[in-house]
């Protein structure tokens, strides 16, 4: 059996279960059990493969099968330029979370020192990726789940950040410290009914208590925008993450919360995902 071989194998499979990505899964995982690139395989597809790794592969290509998500078969992730541990204690980042990166790195000059809080961390990915670009800055993660937390730390530690990094495991509610120029999260967000409406590899593998947010989907973000506004300093920048239908009554609570509206950013499908706004009293 050969590279070729294989990568029909796991396709046929995986669109068999109609994983519509089925074709990049495969390669990502037989790139996983070789330890090579994607494009080093696909060049090499009459090279043999040997039993104990196509077995190996298999056993990742049935687990993709069952809709678990590739970052969790591959327990990595890639976000903004950087790879990050992920498991099932924390959610997976996702692109559009991304926006939150690209406008924080905006407000922060390169070579300024910032006091940056993450609410809500779980894999650390938001904050980590700001302090790689910015140095200078230094961070506070506050998690309600230790099992997140411990996620965040190790991946703290994967990019020598742990220095520059402090962990709580809090909730946002009990959390009182200092007084911070910039406040980023991605906050849970999904109605409690439209939990069940979800894809099998996100309700059945990823953590609800980072997902559920009520009977509205706003019960998380009302304490955000109220924690916040006790948090950050005067002209402090909130930066966070919403639904696609949220983005009218968010702009409501942040303005009757003396919160300014810098920008509402759109994702790829054009949907209002990020909001920036300052703090004005």
């Amino acid at each position: 059996m050969n590279y070729l071989d294989a990568l029909n194998f796991g396709n046929k499979l995986l669109k068999s279960s109609d994983i519509k990505s089925y074709n990049l899964d495969t390669q990502i995982l037989l790139s996983n059990v070789l330890n090579y690139t994607r494009e080093n395989i696909l060049i090499n597809l009459q090279n043999k493969i040997e039993i104990k790794k196509f077995n190996k592969f298999k056993k990742l290509v049935l687990r993709r099968k069952n809709k678990e998500p590739i970052a969790h078969i591959t327990k990595k992730k890639e976000f903004w330029r950087y790879n990050f541990k992920v498991n099932n204690h924390v959610l997976i980042p996702r692109p559009e979370t991304e926006i939150i990166v690209h406008e924080a790195l905006k407000i922060i000059n390169r070579n300024s020192s910032k006091h940056i809080l993450d609410i809500g961390t779980g894999s650390g990915c938001i904050l980590i990726s700001i302090l790689k670009e910015r140095p200078n800055s230094l961070g506070t993660a506050i998690d309600i789940s230790k099992k997140a937390l411990n996620i965040a730390i190790f991946n703290a530690k994967m990019h020598h950040l742990e220095n520059n990094i402090k962990f709580v495991n809090i909730d946002v509610d009990k959390f009182n410290h200092n007084k911070y120029d910039l406040i980023v999260s991605n906050p849970p967000y999904i109605k409690k009914f439209d939990l069940k409406r979800l894809d099998d590899n996100v309700k059945k593998y990823e953590p609800l208590i980072a997902l559920k947010a009520g009977l509205d989907g706003l019960s998380e973000i009302k304490k955000l925008i109220l924690k916040s506004n006790k948090l950050l300093k005067y002209n402090g920048k909130l930066i966070f993450e919403i639904g696609n239908t949220q983005r009218n009554e968010v702009v409501k609570l942040l303005n009757k919360n003396g919160f300014y509206i810098n920008q509402v950013c759109k994702d790829f499908q054009s949907s209002p995902r990020v909001i920036v706004s300052t703090k004005l009293s």
